[in-house]
Protein backbone atom coordinates (compact mmCIF):
# COMPACT_ATOMS: atom_id res chain seq x y z
CA UNK A 1 0.00 0.00 0.00
CA UNK A 2 1.32 3.57 -0.82
CA UNK A 3 0.22 7.02 0.01
CA UNK A 4 0.99 9.91 -2.90
CA UNK A 5 1.18 13.15 -2.31
CA UNK A 6 2.86 15.98 -4.48
CA UNK A 7 6.26 15.91 -3.17
CA UNK A 8 6.41 12.48 -1.68
CA UNK A 9 5.40 8.79 -1.55
CA UNK A 10 4.64 6.82 1.68
CA UNK A 11 5.46 3.33 1.29
CA UNK A 12 5.05 0.04 3.79
CA UNK A 13 9.21 -0.60 5.23
CA UNK A 14 10.77 -3.69 3.89
CA UNK A 15 13.96 -5.59 5.01
CA UNK A 16 16.52 -3.25 2.79
CA UNK A 17 15.02 -0.26 4.60
CA UNK A 18 17.45 -1.50 7.81
CA UNK A 19 20.49 0.81 6.95
CA UNK A 20 18.19 4.14 6.37
CA UNK A 21 16.32 3.12 9.79
CA UNK A 22 19.43 2.60 11.47
CA UNK A 23 20.97 5.82 10.47
CA UNK A 24 18.11 8.09 10.70
CA UNK A 25 17.59 6.46 14.65
CA UNK A 26 20.93 6.48 15.65
CA UNK A 27 21.53 10.38 14.85
CA UNK A 28 21.27 12.38 18.35
CA UNK A 29 19.82 15.39 16.08
CA UNK A 30 16.65 13.07 14.87
CA UNK A 31 16.14 11.64 18.45
CA UNK A 32 16.87 14.87 20.05
CA UNK A 33 13.50 15.04 21.99
CA UNK A 34 12.94 11.30 22.42
CA UNK A 35 16.46 10.35 23.14
CA UNK A 36 15.32 6.39 24.08
CA UNK A 37 14.27 6.11 20.84
CA UNK A 38 18.19 6.52 20.03
CA UNK A 39 19.44 3.16 18.34
CA UNK A 40 22.81 1.85 18.93
CA UNK A 41 23.62 -1.22 17.03
CA UNK A 42 22.23 -2.44 13.56
CA UNK A 43 20.38 -5.51 15.57
CA UNK A 44 18.38 -2.72 17.52
CA UNK A 45 17.41 -1.29 14.16
CA UNK A 46 16.16 -5.04 13.11
CA UNK A 47 14.06 -5.24 16.18
CA UNK A 48 12.78 -1.97 15.31
CA UNK A 49 11.93 -3.03 12.18
CA UNK A 50 10.45 -5.92 13.23
CA UNK A 51 7.87 -4.11 15.82
CA UNK A 52 7.44 -2.44 12.68
CA UNK A 53 6.35 -5.14 10.75
CA UNK A 54 4.57 -6.96 12.91
CA UNK A 55 2.47 -3.91 13.04
CA UNK A 56 1.66 -3.88 9.48
CA UNK A 57 0.94 -7.58 9.67
CA UNK A 58 -1.52 -7.18 12.93
CA UNK A 59 -3.28 -4.31 11.13
CA UNK A 60 -2.88 -3.77 7.82
CA UNK A 61 -0.74 -0.34 8.48
CA UNK A 62 1.34 1.09 10.51
CA UNK A 63 4.56 3.17 9.85
CA UNK A 64 5.48 4.41 6.21
CA UNK A 65 8.63 4.89 4.70
CA UNK A 66 8.79 9.00 3.29
CA UNK A 67 10.30 8.77 0.36
CA UNK A 68 10.97 11.74 -2.31
CA UNK A 69 8.37 10.78 -5.12
CA UNK A 70 11.12 11.83 -8.46
CA UNK A 71 14.30 10.24 -6.90
CA UNK A 72 12.96 7.49 -4.19
CA UNK A 73 15.34 8.83 -1.68
CA UNK A 74 14.65 8.30 1.89
CA UNK A 75 13.76 11.17 3.74
CA UNK A 76 12.42 9.49 7.02
CA UNK A 77 9.52 7.66 8.41
CA UNK A 78 5.61 8.43 9.21
CA UNK A 79 2.70 6.62 10.43
CA UNK A 80 0.37 5.29 12.51
CA UNK A 81 0.35 2.78 15.85
CA UNK A 82 -2.10 1.54 17.68
CA UNK A 83 -1.46 2.11 21.68
CA UNK A 84 -3.29 2.10 24.58
CA UNK A 85 -3.81 5.62 26.51
CA UNK A 86 -6.02 6.62 29.04
CA UNK A 87 -7.90 2.67 28.40
CA UNK A 88 -8.46 3.24 25.05
CA UNK A 89 -6.91 1.78 22.06
CA UNK A 90 -5.74 4.65 20.16
CA UNK A 91 -3.72 5.64 16.82
CA UNK A 92 -0.41 7.32 17.66
CA UNK A 93 0.81 9.47 15.10
CA UNK A 94 4.46 9.28 14.28
CA UNK A 95 7.23 11.25 12.33
CA UNK A 96 10.83 11.34 12.45
CA UNK A 97 12.66 12.41 9.03
CA UNK A 98 16.64 12.85 8.54
CA UNK A 99 17.68 16.05 9.55
CA UNK A 100 18.84 16.71 5.96
CA UNK A 101 14.82 16.96 5.08
CA UNK A 102 13.85 19.40 8.15
CA UNK A 103 12.82 23.04 7.27
CA UNK A 104 11.10 21.79 4.25
CA UNK A 105 7.53 20.70 5.30
CA UNK A 106 7.87 17.37 4.36
CA UNK A 107 6.92 16.14 7.66
CA UNK A 108 3.63 18.32 7.32
CA UNK A 109 2.90 16.61 4.08
CA UNK A 110 3.94 13.34 5.29
CA UNK A 111 1.82 13.52 8.34
CA UNK A 112 -1.45 15.56 6.65
CA UNK A 113 -1.03 12.44 4.24
CA UNK A 114 -1.20 9.76 7.04
CA UNK A 115 -4.05 11.50 9.22
CA UNK A 116 -6.30 11.73 5.92
CA UNK A 117 -5.50 8.03 4.81
CA UNK A 118 -6.89 7.24 8.54
CA UNK A 119 -9.70 9.06 7.88
CA UNK A 120 -10.99 7.82 5.52
CA UNK A 121 -9.79 4.11 6.44
CA UNK A 122 -9.99 4.30 10.29
CA UNK A 123 -12.59 6.98 10.60
CA UNK A 124 -13.68 6.23 14.03
CA UNK A 125 -10.46 6.05 15.34
CA UNK A 126 -9.03 9.00 17.75
CA UNK A 127 -5.45 9.65 16.48
CA UNK A 128 -3.28 11.22 19.08
CA UNK A 129 0.66 12.77 18.60
CA UNK A 130 2.69 13.03 21.60
CA UNK A 131 4.96 16.34 21.55
CA UNK A 132 7.29 17.40 23.79
CA UNK A 133 7.02 21.16 25.38
CA UNK A 134 10.44 22.45 23.42
CA UNK A 135 9.84 20.77 20.25
CA UNK A 136 7.80 23.74 18.49
CA UNK A 137 8.08 22.31 14.81
CA UNK A 138 6.67 19.34 15.91
CA UNK A 139 3.70 20.77 17.37
CA UNK A 140 3.42 22.79 14.41
CA UNK A 141 3.07 19.52 12.02
CA UNK A 142 0.69 17.84 14.66
CA UNK A 143 -1.39 21.42 13.95
CA UNK A 144 -0.98 20.99 10.11
CA UNK A 145 -1.81 17.75 10.04
CA UNK A 146 -5.11 18.47 11.34
CA UNK A 147 -4.66 17.67 15.27
CA UNK A 148 -5.65 20.31 18.17
CA UNK A 149 -3.55 20.71 21.37
CA UNK A 150 -5.74 18.55 24.03
CA UNK A 151 -4.01 19.93 27.09
CA UNK A 152 -6.44 18.08 29.34
CA UNK A 153 -4.58 14.88 28.17
CA UNK A 154 -1.42 16.16 28.77
CA UNK A 155 0.82 13.24 30.49
CA UNK A 156 4.59 11.81 31.42
CA UNK A 157 6.34 10.18 28.99
CA UNK A 158 9.64 8.54 28.84
CA UNK A 159 11.91 11.51 27.79
CA UNK A 160 9.85 14.02 29.88
CA UNK A 161 6.14 15.51 29.80
CA UNK A 162 3.89 14.39 26.74
CA UNK A 163 2.29 17.20 25.21
CA UNK A 164 -1.18 15.57 23.41
CA UNK A 165 -2.23 16.91 19.93
CA UNK A 166 -5.77 15.02 18.77
CA UNK A 167 -8.16 14.73 16.15
CA UNK A 168 -10.76 14.27 17.81
CA UNK A 169 -11.72 12.93 21.96
CA UNK A 170 -14.38 11.14 23.41
CA UNK A 171 -15.62 13.22 25.67
CA UNK A 172 -16.16 10.77 28.38
CA UNK A 173 -12.44 9.55 28.14
CA UNK A 174 -10.83 12.75 29.44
Amino acid sequence: MEIVTARLALRRPEPADLETIFAIHRDPEACRHNPSDLLVTVADAEHLYSRWDDHWRRHGFGYWVVEERGSRKILGFAGLKVVRFREIEVLNLFYRLDPAAWGNAVATEAATAVVSWAGQHLPDWPILARVRPANVASQRVALRAGLSRAEHLDDEGEDGPDWLFVTRWPADRS
